[in-house]
């Protein structure tokens, strides 16, 4: 059995997605209420914009996880064009040890903050702690990092595309 195939992998992938949709249909929902009631009866919830842009940030960063699951986000394939297929496996690796690397160093940085975060003890809204807020960034970058080496050991097989565009 591949390590993308196991039970915990399997566990950790359907965790992701439903944190994505417990997410996304949260920033629906309190967006939506935020509406109405702002039109309705001319007054909102005061932390219901802050939280927003919270969990914008949260399911941005939670979303670039799940992009790195199967190796399915924004890339430049220039290298494909030019390359034959056994030195494109050597790229892709050397590609994959540096985004690890700078994972890794954003993972530690944030992770620096977050500390900053709690031990100032910032408020970033309604009594929630800034570090509560901010702690998907390393939490995120941690865990892309970590696909990347799962990546490493067992590359994600991508059809490229060897047509020129026109």
């Amino acid at each position: 059995m591949s390590i993308k195939n196991s039970k915990f992998i399997k566990l950790i992938n359907r965790f992701e997605d439903g944190l994505l949709v417990v997410i996304l249909s949260s920033m629906i929902i309190f967006a939506v209420y935020q509406i109405i009631s702002r039109n309705l009866f001319g007054e909102g919830i005061v932390w219901i914009d802050p939280l927003l842009r919270t969990l914008v940030l949260w399911v941005g960063l939670s979303g670039a996880v799940v992009a790195t699951r199967t190796d399915n986000h924004i890339r430049i394939d220039i290298f494909a064009k030019y390359f034959p297929p056994h030195i494109l496996k050597h790229i892709q690796r050397i590609v994959y040890l540096f985004t690890i690397s700078v994972c890794l160093l954003i993972a530690w940085h944030a992770a620096r903050f977050v500390y900053s975060e709690y031990e100032y003890g910032t408020i970033a809204f309604s009594g929630i702690p800034a570090w509560v807020t901010a702690s998907i960034i390393p939490i995120s970058f941690s865990l892309i990092a970590i696909r990347y080496v799962l990546l490493l050991i067992s590359p994600y097989q991508r059809k490229i595309s060897m047509d020129d565009d026109k």
